[in-house]
């Protein structure tokens, strides 16, 4: 079965597999009979034109294994989560710089979740310099509302993707009021958190990956960070109104799902106690 496959398990990058394919270790099964930690650990893969040992990286890649293996998820920790009754889920859609010039955020994402919910917040930014200024200055308005409504709440995102591109945009445009630095100040990575705290039987980490083991479905047919861009320079670049509408509805679409997949996974991660 692909899932088995040796080249799944997280932590172990294009070099390593190919490495270990050359010993023979092609499943996941088969990288657990032939390694411990120490012995994974001194295993050299190819670190540009020369080798490095896998080091330090050995035991995780070792948990996951076992994890995909048995089929079984693993606690490591209670998962360190911030306390509050209410939490912004936050996720951005942006254009790398081969796409886009800019290196644009053309998508702000932000909903609060918890006991007292809030409407979804998608800001989308316009064309050009002044567009994507006049998007980072609606997300840095959305973001004070929210601030003023609940307070001192966290901002719940994927990876440090968002953290790296708010601290840009700053740089960019600026924070005259302070919003950013108290964004900046209050994000909380789950995807960290997750790694951190319960080992998975799944390869990757990715949220589109946890949504589903958790048993979050989204609406969609088709969505994914590549398909929102490709949607994107759809809309922007057609001259039929109503057919730019339905594309930048399907983003926002899936924006708002991302937002609720990441809010799934932080109330399944609540659940996860360490007795």
């Amino acid at each position: 079965m692909q899932e088995k496959n040796v080249a799944t398990v997280p932590g172990i990058d294009q070099g390593l597999t190919r490495a270990l394919r050359e010993k023979g270790v092609l499943r996941v099964d088969d990288l657990l009979r032939a390694f411990d930690e120490n012995s994974l650990g001194e295993f050299q893969k190819p670190w540009g034109a020369k080798t490095q040992k896998v080091g330090k990286a050995a035991e995780k890649i070792l948990r996951f294994a076992r994890a995909i293996s048995s089929g079984e998820e693993k606690l490591l920790q209670t998962p360190a989560l911030p306390s509050g009754e209410n939490y912004v889920m936050f996720d951005l859609e942006g254009l790398p710089p081969q796409l886009d010039e800019l290196d644009k955020i053309y998508l702000w994402g932000l909903q609060v979740f918890g006991k007292k919910g809030g409407d979804y917040l998608g800001k989308i930014a316009g064309i050009g310099l002044e567009g994507d200024q006049a998007g980072w200055h609606e997300f840095l308005a959305a973001a004070k509302s929210i601030f003023d409504a609940y307070g001192d709440v966290a901002f719940v995102h994927w990876t440090h993707y968002e953290r790296t591109k708010v601290a840009a945009y700053v740089k960019r445009f600026g924070d005259e009021n302070g919003v950013a630095e108290r964004v900046l100040k209050n994000l909380v990575d789950l995807f960290a958190i997750t790694q951190d705290s319960i080992v998975l039987p799944i390869p990757s980490y990715s949220l589109k990956v946890v949504e589903q083991y958790v048993g979050y479905k989204r609406s969609q047919s088709e969505y994914g960070g590549d398909w929102a861009m490709a949607a994107f320079i759809k809309a922007t670049e057609t001259s039929d109104e109503g057919r730019r509408k339905e594309l930048l509805a399907d983003i926002l679409t899936y924006n708002r799902e991302d937002l609720a997949a990441t809010w799934a996974v932080f109330k399944w991660l609540g659940t996860k106690k360490v007795n």
